[in-house]
């Protein structure tokens, strides 16, 4: 969806080679010694994990010496934007990174993406029974399963303790929306921008509103509203979320200039110590280190964590949690090579060590006691004891609505739209599906 060495030059000439050549040549020729060359598009851009991917590459093509795994990348937004007109070239990648939710089914439905169900409940279903059952769920759509699961998150609160302590602001005295509110004004009053926003890519924004809808709402409430049902996104509570991210943006929680920020700009922001909190990713310590002025962030022990607080006389619980389910969606005409080769990517071994790094809360049975990093196992927690746990509304609802999602939430956060006006938009884009 985000996030220096061998692994940085790689970054580096990826990234470059992206901007400058364009999807013409994203994907170079195959090698001539290589029988089988399996292309594999990514955004990932946290060296350690790029050199950890590297090296269960490394590791598979020893094994394999007919197979040539090539990690290829792209920025997130470059991401989204050109993966439609991707999908349907010679160039198309054998598998890439995937949120799952309506976008994924739209991808399946145009026939670009392989029907991964025969390959996964072979031999009495000994794949699809080594994943988490409710990822393998995440990305099945009338029992056909489209993506091989990759990661669970979810979407919380990261602070930096020193501002907070400088501020005069306590994480364990936020429990409720009101609560943060009043922290947001305290911190100003010190003299502390109390949030990183990142309003340029427009979807760090609707976390907020997607939370806020939640927390009012609640799950009956949100599925309503996507199934067209009701009142659907017209819906008092989810109008009333709208209301609250609008007394949000009057406070002018973000730092100047937060509408043009994109995400790594924003988690540089956060790891220049520049904001007091972000609302991001269970990765933030290591993404917020990597995109930081001097490569090395905020000290881990200096980042703290609580989720998004409950709303007063909402129906949602404040144990349910927004974030992602990831995967790898395989695209029709890739190699059984590479269905062997994300077999082996996402088995307990691999899986356990990519969590000992910090790197996934893993959906591999058996590979969550690789989680060392207290950060990611405060999110692995949360997940464990989550009582809904909802995908990203912009993926969830599907790219048409989901991009109407992203921009309402940004308009009524800067005030540029009333709660009502964002609704609107957002429920007629539903009905015009």
């Amino acid at each position: 969806m985000f996030e220096r060495g061998l692994a940085s030059m790689h970054a580096a000439k990826l990234t470059a080679l992206a901007a400058a050549a364009g999807m013409t040549l994203l994907f170079g020729p195959e090698t001539a010694s290589a029988e089988t060359v399996v292309k594999w598009l990514h955004l990932e851009t946290v060296p350690a994990y790029l050199k950890q991917w590297e090296d269960i590459a490394a590791k598979y093509e020893t094994e394999h010496p007919g197979v040539d795994v090539q990690l290829q990348f792209l920025e997130n937004e470059a991401f989204k934007a050109k993966l439609p007109t991707l999908l349907q070239s010679d160039d198309a990648p054998h598998f890439f990174y995937s949120w799952g939710g309506g976008v994924l089914k739209q991808q399946a439905e145009t026939g670009a993406l392989k029907d991964l169900t025969e390959a996964m409940r072979a031999d009495g279903g000994a794949w699809e029974k080594s994943y988490n059952p409710a990822a393998v769920k995440g990305f099945t759509f009338e029992d056909r399963i489209y993506a091989v699961p990759f990661k669970m998150g979810t979407i919380s609160f990261f602070y930096n303790k020193e501002l907070f302590q400088k501020g005069g602001v306590k994480a364990e005295d936020i429990k409720s929306w009101d609560d943060f509110l009043t922290a947001v004004k305290t911190l100003k009053e010190a003299g502390i921008t109390p949030i990183a926003g990142g309003g340029g890519d427009k979807w760090p924004l609707h976390f907020y509103w997607s939370y806020l809808v939640m927390r009012n709402g609640g799950q009956q409430v949100f599925e309503d509203a996507k199934n067209n049902e009701g009142e659907g996104f017209l819906h008092p509570a989810i109008l009333k979320a709208g209301e609250q991210l609008a007394e949000l943006g009057k406070l002018e929680p973000f730092q100047g200039g937060y509408l043009g920020a994109n995400w790594p700009q924003t988690l540089g922001l956060f790891g220049d110590g520049k904001a007091a909190m972000i609302l991001s990713f269970e990765t933030t310590e290591a993404t917020q280190r990597a995109n930081s002025g001097d490569g090395k962030g905020l000290a881990p022990e200096n980042i703290g964590r609580f989720p998004f607080p409950a709303v007063e006389g909402g129906a949602g619980a404040a144990t349910d949690t927004l974030g992602g389910l990831n995967g790898w969606a395989v695209t029709k005409n890739a190699p059984p090579e590479a269905l062997d080769f994300l077999r082996y990517l996402t088995n307990a071994e691999n899986e356990r060590l990519m969590a000992s790094t910090g790197m996934i809360v893993p959906v591999a049975v058996g590979a969550e006691e690789g989680i060392t990093n207290p950060l990611v196992r405060a999110s692995a927690d949360q997940l464990a004891a989550s009582t809904w746990h909802q995908n990203y509304f912009d993926q969830d609802l599907g790219p048409s609505v989901g991009r109407v999602v992203n921009d309402a939430s940004v308009e009524i956060l800067s005030g540029q739209m009333s709660s009502e006006e964002g609704a609107r938009m957002i429920q007629d884009a539903r009905e015009l599906e």
